[in-house]
């Protein structure tokens, strides 16, 4: 008997053992889709718990009589969000299941939002500020570690130089000439825990220094940036934001003697700080002033050259701020801060006191990265995650949020979506949107003075699947609010001026 003829004499099961799964419950032309979802749900619930092996590609194609390629599809959209690992002969593992979510607490009005906001677990997150955590280089950094680690002495596990290890100096001197057109003598460089130490320590030398109690920000502006200046004891002072970056003149206008921005990619507006306007500011320093340049998402470009840093163009008055939290992880804690000549003694003295540095063995794990071009090899592959990314949000918003204007899409990690002339609270549909599990920052968030509604979405974090669900999530929500209908498909082509800004 033929293969053909005895595979028709099995009868027409479509069933799995695995699961009790049942392919032929499977939409036409959605099968991996389908798929993939049965196994989510699986891992979600407990089915299949953490450190539980999936079947082999092969075996579950069998069982299905579908595909091989469609189950190692399936596999790894689970891989993509961090939720299983292919691990050679030890087969695909289970490796994180998603926080369960219950209906969320109802959420406070105004103030209490943004603590709830954060606190709250959800089913989809958008928040932006977050990267693609699943795409950290979990191999290339055990490696380094094991080789930093075999290389290390026992005097090299003492207490470090407060200012930082001075092979991650080195390194990280060298990564900004590469990168950023910075050319800095590794004893300019100060390691510190992330760009919010940075704002802290230079916060407080301002503050006991005397000389600029008041301090300009972007409006709008991170508010996470602008809470640690409050907390350094300096008064933040709104400046405009518009399509040509932060607005010079109103600087010189508010009497500031220092400003924050984030020139490279503003947030949350993802504008460039134009030619003029760095001609302004850069004469505005030189007759005194101090810039704070936080290189905020500099590195993350996908549709525009590359902008020159400012601490590039005049070192003695700018104080430059990077950080690795966006392109490896948060977690690791790990920035540089570069001042003026005038500061470095104090700000040295003052991360002294803060904490004696940061811990050594993963400075000297980066500077290992750095050196060997493993950082720009991941900083090449996240760019493509996150690209394709953005483009699937882009698509979602266009069908799902009829009317929105989008901005900064060139570069970045996270869109703003603004809706001009709908009377609407942005705190409203957020907190409408957490009560559907999808967790999104409303713009007023960020603003000191007055503007139109808008949301900020975050997309390096989620699956291309959970950010289009997240964006008809917000679609439904933002019917809700404003007292909708079912939206036709009409009513979901942009109004007439609406479009897509790529800032």
């Amino acid at each position: 008997m033929s293969r053909s003829k005895e595979r028709a004499n099995q009868g027409s099961t479509t069933g799995s053992d695995f699961l009790q799964l049942d392919i032929g419950q499977a939409p036409p032309g959605g099968r991996t889709d389908w798929l993939a979802d049965r196994l989510r749900a699986a891992i979600a619930d407990g089915t299949l718990p953490v450190g539980s092996r999936l079947p082999a590609s092969r075996v579950l194609a069998g069982e299905l009589r579908v595909s091989r390629g469609l189950v190692t599809e399936a596999y790894q959209r689970l891989a993509e969000t961090g939720q299983v690992s292919g691990r050679g002969r030890g087969g695909t593992v289970v490796v994180a299941a998603p926080p369960r979510v219950t209906t969320p607490p109802p959420v406070p009005a105004r103030g209490g939002l943004v603590d709830a906001l954060r606190a709250v677990p959800c089913r989809i997150d958008l928040s932006p500020g977050v990267p693609d955590l699943t795409a950290f280089p979990r191999t290339a950094w055990l490696q380094a570690e094991r080789r930093v680690l075999a290389g290390l002495t026992p005097a090299d596990f003492g207490y470090g130089n407060p200012q930082g290890a001075p092979a991650l100096r080195t390194a990280v001197a060298g990564w900004l000439a590469r990168n950023r057109g910075i050319r800095a003598d590794p004893d300019e460089v100060v390691i510190v825990a992330g760009v919010a130490q940075a704002l802290g320590l230079l916060a407080q030398v301002l503050r006991d220094d005397g000389a600029a109690r008041r301090i300009a920000v972007e409006d709008p502006g991170s508010l996470g940036a602008r809470q640690q200046l409050e907390y350094g004891g300096l008064e933040p002072v709104p400046v405009p934001v518009d399509e040509h970056g932060l607005d010079v003149a109103a600087l010189r206008a508010s009497g500031a003697g220092a400003v924050l921005l984030t020139p490279a990619h503003q947030f949350p507006t993802g504008v460039v700080l134009d030619g003029e306007r760095r001609r302004d500011l850069l004469g505005w320093a030189a007759d005194g002033g101090l810039v704070i340049e936080d290189d905020y998402d500099a590195e993350h470009r996908y549709d525009r050259a590359p902008v020159p840093a400012l601490r590039a163009l005049l070192p003695e008055g700018v104080c430059y701020a990077g950080s690795v939290s966006k392109l490896l992880a948060p977690a690791l804690r790990l920035g540089w801060l570069l001042v003026p000549p005038r500061l470095a003694e104090a700000v040295t003295a003052a991360k002294r006191y803060a904490d004696l540095g940061n811990p050594v063995l993963a400075q000297l794990v980066l500077a290992r990265l750095m050196d060997s071009g493993e950082l720009e090899r991941h900083l090449r592959f996240v760019r493509r995650r996150h690209r394709r990314r953005r483009d699937v949000m882009l698509r979602a918003i266009a069908e799902r949020l009829p009317g929105a204007r989008v901005h900064g899409a060139a570069a970045g990690l996270h869109l703003m979506v603004t809706f001009d002339g709908a009377a609407i609270e942005d705190t409203a549909l957020a907190a409408a949107a957490l009560d559907l599990g999808v967790k999104a920052h409303p713009l007023s968030w960020h603003r000191l003075g007055a503007g139109p509604p808008g949301l900020i979405l975050g997309y390096a974090a989620g699956s291309t699947g959970d950010i289009e669900e997240g964006i008809a999530a917000l679609g439904t929500a933002l019917r809700k609010i404003s007292g909708r209908g079912k939206v036709s498909g009409r009513e979901r082509q942009p109004r007439p001026g609406s479009r897509v800004v790529r800032g």
